[in-house]
Formats: C-alpha cells, structure tokens, sequence
C-alpha cells in the first residue's frame, strides 16, 4: 500500500485529534468528536483504518495497544471516556461488522441503518433463533442487565448467547446504554429504537446511505486508499466504491486512481495551496 502524501496525515492529525491540541479527555468532548467524523472506533490503534477514540485520548498518531491495557494510561482513559459516551446516550455505540466496537454520530443512524439494520418483517428469516429470544425478551423488559438477559431468554450457553448478542448489535437491534463493574461486571442492554427512536423512524435509500457513509469517511480523512473506505466503516468494497463514485459525480471528491479518492476541496481546509 501506498504511504499517504503528508499534507494528508496532517490534516488527519487535525480532524482525528492526533495531536496533543485535540486529545480528548472527557465524553463531551468525545461527543463533539464523533459528531465531527460521523463515526468511530471505540478502542483500535492506528494498525487499523479510520479514527479512533484510543488514538484521540492518546493524542498522537502512531499508537499502539498495550499489551496489559489495565495498567496502562492511557487505555483506562480511553475505557472511562467511552462508558461516559455510552451512558449519556446521545452517541449510538455498538458492535458492527467484524465484530468491532464503534460510535456513530446521529445523523448517520438512518444511513447506516440502511445497510445493516433487519426490518422487523423479515426477523424470523434473518436473525438467528438465539437471537429471536433475546430480542423477545429485551421487546418485553425494555432493558435488562447480561446475567438476567441471558437467563430470561434461555440461551444458556455462554458463546452462544454472546454470538446472538453480537448478531443484533450488527443488525441494529440492540445497544449497551450501562455498563456496571460492581460487584460483578455487566453491560445493561436495550433496544436501539428506544435510545434513537426519531433516527430509526427516518428511511433513506441504500444508495443514499453509501454515499453519506463514504462521505463521513472522507470528510475526516482527506484521502482515501484503496480498501480504506470499507475497512473503516464495515462496508464491503463494491459498496464503499459504489459511495465514492457518487461522490465524484457531485464533486465532493476526486478519483486519482483506481479505488484512491481526495476530498476535493482538501486544499481549502489545508489552507495550502501546494495540497
């Protein structure tokens, strides 16, 4: 892979608060920053592609996960400012595509509940039957603490409960609104449409959402590699493209070459005319 022009890695260290000007510290800053970007990783470092709420506490651009990230720093920091976004609930937190944790701004939900979202019609052909009894009982209760959802849906294998967790988290069916660490560690689940209920009412066309999602993306990046797109929001590669392209077509970005997009008014923000 290419290395980005360094032009471009400095306008990242701007808009993903890569620089020790923009760390973020607390989760109303995290906020205003996810609202910047449109979305998020909660705790990848910079071997993954897209912002990140780690690297943004950290507030510098080569990161790396520690290895025993309970006696670290930074890490602890990053855990607290992401459970404060989870519990103050204007942020939607989830895991999405390969199983990874990410924050979306609201005025993303409706797109990427365009892509990943199950319509509640078709739950009975989509979803699996682990998953069916869960959402069945988070439907009834509203909200319910893991040890209680698990036991009230009678899913009692541990992995397997948690693989149909993890499956209406993707699908959009359900978030962690709490997280309680005493006296035994649980997540508090809900329903998304109960946090978001506005966002999930709201129907846009597939390729509206691709196209709203790639320019979330470039927006924050500036440029985007081959592959970076998809990697980034879980998108698969044909629909990052296909989000892209539209943007080239209303002028928002320009193709260097074969799947390499630039924000086309990148010199603009830059302030630099050589961008």
């Amino acid at each position: 892979m290419h290395s980005l022009p360094e032009h471009v890695e400095l306008y990242r260290d701007r808009t993903w608060r890569r620089d020790e000007e923009g760390r973020l510290e607390r989760g109303i800053d995290a906020e205003r920053f996810i609202e910047e970007v449109g979305f998020a990783n909660a705790l990848t470092d910079s071997r993954h592609a897209g912002p990140s709420l780690f690297i943004a506490v950290c507030g510098r651009r080569d990161v790396s996960l520690p290895r025993n990230v309970q006696k670290d720093q930074e890490s602890n920091l990053a855990w607290h400012v992401k459970d404060d976004v989870m519990r103050r609930g204007r942020i939607y937190y989830a895991k999405f595509a390969r199983g990874r944790s990410m924050f979306v701004a609201p005025r993303l939900i409706k797109h990427f509940s365009a892509i990943w979202s199950v319509p509640r019609k078709e739950e009975s052909d989509r979803l699996s039957i682990d998953a069916q009894r869960i959402l069945k009982v988070l439907r009834r209760e509203r909200e319910m603490a893991t040890r209680d959802l698990r036991s009230e849906s009678r899913v009692a294998d541990r992995a397997t409960f948690t693989r149909a967790l993890d499956e209406l988290q993707r699908q959009m069916k359900v978030i962690p609104q709490d997280v309680i660490y005493h006296p035994v560690f649980s997540y508090i689940w809900m329903l998304a449409e109960d946090r978001f209920p506005g966002e999930f009412k709201e129907r846009v066309p597939r390729e509206v959402a691709l196209r709203e999602i790639a320019r979330a993306y470039l927006g924050g990046a500036g440029m985007a590699m081959l592959g970076e797109t998809a990697r980034a929001s879980g998108l698969s590669r044909p629909d990052a493209g296909f989000g892209n392209h539209q943007l080239v077509d209303e002028g928002y970005a320009e193709r260097l070459s074969p799947g390499v997009y630039k924000l086309a008014s990148l010199h603009t923000r830059l302030g630099k005319d050589n961008a």
